[in-house]
């Protein structure tokens, strides 16, 4: 299959365009970007700088990938941006390089719906088959697991981690980690219940969801305190239950400072002012 580039399009010469892309009118394509087979960048797209984007991808008029990261501490250092295969990028998106100071790449995986106007940070890293939802906004630093669904305007913290299979609801503020398989919703976001449908829809058996609905009471709808419930929930015939297996390490890796906002407090310019400041 042919590569085609249209005429007004502005294409760096050390892009790499693979067979079969395809570049509309007006497109950029920056310097040291690599487009893979069948991706398709429409009219007045542009791939800034530093990016790989995989097969059959589809980024929409107006979308702005692999720009700078929007990070005062950035001061030009080698970064980029990773963008898997089978994607979709609509209208007026954009996704930031990373930063030296927060792994030096943003990453997304496949599969992945990114609608309208939405922002994804610098050192974002989104897992596969996701859909966030217009206008959504993620700050620097945010981990998103496969299959989450974030919904219109909803803004997350940086750092936070947002588990598998979970739902934002719209409007909602995001401040602190969102377990798999549950519902937040509200400002601040606030866990709800468990995600029914979307574990219906991805094909959990109901034996599953039913130990999920189990381990929720007693996180969530007992008097215990949340260490107390995940030792009476390890003391279970569900603690067995591999989705039930995934939040009780959710829990405990957030707990324990290994994941969300925690890890703030580890940033490498945090020890830099912290000597300064000696």
């Amino acid at each position: 299959m042919a590569t085609k580039i249209h005429p007004t399009a502005i294409v760096d010469a050390s892009a790499e365009i693979a067979d079969g892309a395809v570049i509309d009118p007006y497109a950029i394509i920056g310097p040291n970007v690599k487009i893979g087979e069948g991706t398709w960048v429409r009219s007045s797209a542009q791939v800034v700088a530093h990016t790989t984007i995989g097969r059959n991808c589809n980024i929409y008029p107006g979308a702005i990938v692999g720009g700078e990261p929007q990070d005062l501490k950035f001061k030009g250092e080698l970064t980029g941006l990773t963008i898997g295969d089978n994607n979709t990028i609509r209208e007026f998106a954009t996704i930031n390089r990373g930063t030296g100071l927060g792994g030096g790449k943003t990453v997304i995986g496949n599969g992945n719906l990114i609608m309208a106007y939405v922002h994804i940070a610098h050192d974002c890293i989104l897992g596969n088959q996701c859909v966030i939802t217009n206008c959504a906004q993620l700050a620097g630093h945010i981990v998103v697991e496969d299959m989450a669904i974030i919904s219109g305007m909803v803004a997350v913290h940086h750092f936070v981690t947002i588990g598998t299979m979970s739902f934002l609801a719209g409007l909602s503020a995001v401040r602190t980690d969102v377990p798999p398989y549950m519902i937040v919703e509200g400002s601040p976001a606030r866990v709800r219940k468990i995600n029914v449908e979307g574990l219906r829809r991805r094909g959990v058996s109901p034996e599953s969801a039913q130990n999920l609905k189990d381990a929720f009471k007693l996180v969530y709808r007992s008097d215990l305190t949340r260490a107390q419930a995940l030792e009476q929930i390890a003391g279970m015939p569900i603690a067995s239950d591999p989705l039930v297996k995934n939040i009780v390490e959710h829990f405990h890796a957030s707990e324990a400072g290994h994941q969300g906002r925690a890890l703030e407090a580890f940033r490498a310019d945090k020890k830099s002012e912290a000597e300064t400041a000696k």
